[in-house]
């Protein structure tokens, strides 16, 4: 009996001095000693990114490669990888929002949306040196307004008139600077799905919403990019900007007198033989038909002077 009081005593010894070896924490439990955490590098996140990154370096050569090609088949290749990738996939769109943010400083982090300013940096860039590259290939909902319009029976569609043409274009830029206007004062975003219809690639929306783009779509069967052309906010601000445009269209001396260009232009771009700069979304169309030699009347009126000069040659 002696020798099991004796061992009990030793054991509560023993348990007394581990616990004075080792201080308990607030709770009463062991405090053992906190592992580090190591925060990840920029390289470390970039990795973690690079899927989105290559992917977005992927679809964007392709669509610089269909533009400086003048390619109509790649062309058309983009704007479906441009509705299956950035609408459908990505459903990231350059949006009003971006605008706001950018005025108040309240952008994505960088660390964690390099493939995000990649796309960014990509749309501005490319637009203070060709112009509306990003409206003509790039946007999801205008690629697929595009589709929309290469399908549709020409019977369908209706010519808007130059004068309503001119006066309708001016109200994207109403809708820009009344929503910057009111995001200043408020600094409420919500509103935005009400003027911008990107939110379609992610399925989401109210039934009002779902509405108002059953109309809009049904309006664009019957006139051509109906909502690029006349309401799209974004569309209005890269407009302003592409007036920076290093690279203009090419013109012939003889455009001064012809119209071919004005009557083949679907974006109502030309008007009395002249580029509008801040419509113009670099569809190739004019472009096109100025290399044409069957068509373009530079080039048929270069090969009578050809034949005259070689005429003249042979007289004498």
């Amino acid at each position: 009996m002696l020798a099991g009081a004796f061992r009990l005593l030793v054991l509560c010894v023993l348990v007394a001095g581990v616990t004075r070896a080792q201080p308990a924490d607030d709770a009463g439990g062991w405090n053992f000693e906190d592992e580090v955490e190591v925060q990840p590098t920029l390289l470390d996140l970039a990795k973690e990114q690079a899927p989105d990154i290559i992917l977005f370096v992927a679809f964007a050569a392709l669509a610089m490669v269909s533009f400086l090609r003048k390619s109509v088949p790649l062309k058309y290749v983009t704007l479906v990888a441009s509705v299956l990738y950035m609408g459908v996939y990505k459903s990231q769109l350059i949006s009003v929002v971006n605008i706001f943010g950018t005025l108040t400083g309240n952008l994505p982090l960088f660390a964690h949306s390099m493939a995000w300013y990649a796309f960014a940096i990509f749309t501005v860039v490319t637009t203070v040196l060709w112009g509306r590259v990003y409206c003509g290939r790039i946007c999801a909902f205008g690629a697929f307004t595009q589709l929309i319009d290469a399908v549709v029976p020409k019977r369908f569609q209706l010519e808007v008139p130059q004068w309503l043409e001119q006066r309708a274009s001016y109200i994207k830029y109403g809708i820009l600077f009344g929503a910057v206007g009111y995001y200043l004062v408020t600094h409420e975003i919500a509103f935005y799905r009400y003027i911008e219809p990107f939110w379609l690639f992610t399925f989401d929306a109210t039934p009002v919403l779902w509405a108002l783009l059953a109309a809009l779509l049904v309006a664009s069967i019957f006139v051509r990019n109906l909502y690029c052309r006349f309401l799209c906010p974004l569309g209005a601000a890269l407009g302003l900007l592409s007036n920076l445009t290093v690279f203009k269209i090419k013109r012939w001396s003889e455009c001064n007198q012809c119209r071919l260009c004005e009557k083949t232009c679907e974006w109502g771009a030309i008007r009395k033989r002249q580029i509008i700069k801040s419509e113009c979304v670099r569809c190739d169309d004019c472009e096109i038909l100025y290399a044409d030699q069957q068509r373009c009347p530079h080039w048929l009126l270069e090969l009578k002077r050809k034949a005259r000069a070689s005429g003249l040659t042979l007289g004498r």
